[in-house]
């Protein structure tokens, strides 16, 4: 993700980045045991601004656990700009997601589940 927004010239420190899910699985409320906080910390480590969005984590779950303050609701994240995008989480809602829309000043989509389109991102694991 990084290495992408470096290639497209975007600053990294401040940069706002959206996590899509935080779950251990996709449509599955369950926060114990996710590797999604590895990438969370990995990108905050690099200076961005991270904010998470899981409509099936429990926002107090999710504040006691990782201390991070979870976005549940799409209105909450529907006008923000991001520099960067990270699909973590397969859930059925974010299949339906407008991505293009979640694309404002070039930003990097990654797909970690590859469940997207390839046109829509920039690149998967």
């Amino acid at each position: 993700m990084v290495k992408l927004m470096i290639k497209k010239e975007h600053k990294i420190n401040n940069s706002h980045v959206l996590v899509l899910g935080i779950t251990f699985k996709e449509n599955c409320p369950d926060i114990r045991n996710s590797k999604v906080i590895d990438i969370i910390n990995e990108l905050k480590s690099f200076g961005c601004l991270v904010d998470v969005f899981d409509p099936w984590a429990d926002k107090e779950d999710v504040k006691h656990e990782y201390g991070i303050d979870l976005l549940c609701n799409i209105d909450e994240i529907k006008d923000k700009s991001y520099k960067g995008v990270v699909l973590a989480v397969a859930h059925n809602q974010f299949k339906e997601l407008d991505f293009p829309s979640l694309r404002t000043n070039g930003a990097v989509i990654y797909d970690v589940k590859g469940i997207l389109k390839r046109e829509l991102i920039d690149n998967r694991l």
